[in-house]
């Protein structure tokens, strides 16, 4: 949970998740400003309005951005040659806010709507089907924060499902196993007792047969 200061930094911030700041999220360079562990110059989508907004909230001087971390230019998005795409899913896995839709070995493409243009898409796509083009509709942080939180709580969901199915797997190995045990432990005890009267039947017999 951020503090207030923090959050209202996060509301300030551009909500692209670009990792460009330095961090992984544009929360956690938030809490980093609040805290004074980052300066205000980080945020390349955000630009010089973005600093000039962060540097009022907090009673600071505007600074330059940071060139480490990038240049400001128009807001792009990404585009999927869906000729060249091969399904490898690598891109939808990388989107901070599901804006792009496929499936395995299908065709994949960008949520122009809903694309934040963080460019995280791009280095993990082995075919290099996927640029960036202009964006022809406007930033919207809110519902690119949305979009986040929600990602977000689906994959928390998924993670727990599946530690929740091994976990029924692992009781029924471990049920498994020990009735496997127990049976056995059940032949090796018949054995141990049918043993002593096989024995004393072959004696009885030969006793028998000498006499």
């Amino acid at each position: 949970m951020m503090d207030t200061l923090a959050a209202r930094i996060d509301a300030i911030l551009p909500q692209t998740q670009c990792t460009r700041c330095g961090y992984p999220t544009c929360a956690d360079y938030a809490q980093a400003i609040a805290q004074g562990q980052a300066a205000i110059n980080q945020c390349p989508p955000g630009g010089a309005a973005g600093i000039a907004r962060l540097a009022a909230l907090l009673n600071r001087e505007p600074l330059p951005l940071n060139p480490a971390n990038g240049v400001e230019k128009p807001r792009e998005i990404a585009f999927i040659d869906e000729a060249v795409c091969i399904g490898c899913t690598k891109c939808i896995q990388a989107c901070p806010v599901d804006a792009i839709l496929g499936a395995s070995k299908l065709m994949h493409t960008v949520i122009a709507d809903e694309c934040t243009g963080c460019e995280l898409c791009i280095a993990p796509c082995p075919v290099d089907c996927i640029a960036m083009i202009p964006a022809t509709v406007s930033a919207d942080a809110e519902k690119y924060r949305a979009r986040y939180v929600a990602r977000n709580d689906r994959l928390g969901r998924w993670d727990a499902e599946r530690a929740a199915e091994l976990a029924t797997r692992k009781t029924r190995v471990d049920t498994g196993d020990a009735v496997a045990a127990a049976l056995a432990r059940a032949r090796t005890k018949n054995k141990i007792a049918v043993a002593p009267a096989g024995i004393a039947g072959v004696q009885t017999s030969w006793t028998t047969g000498k006499s």
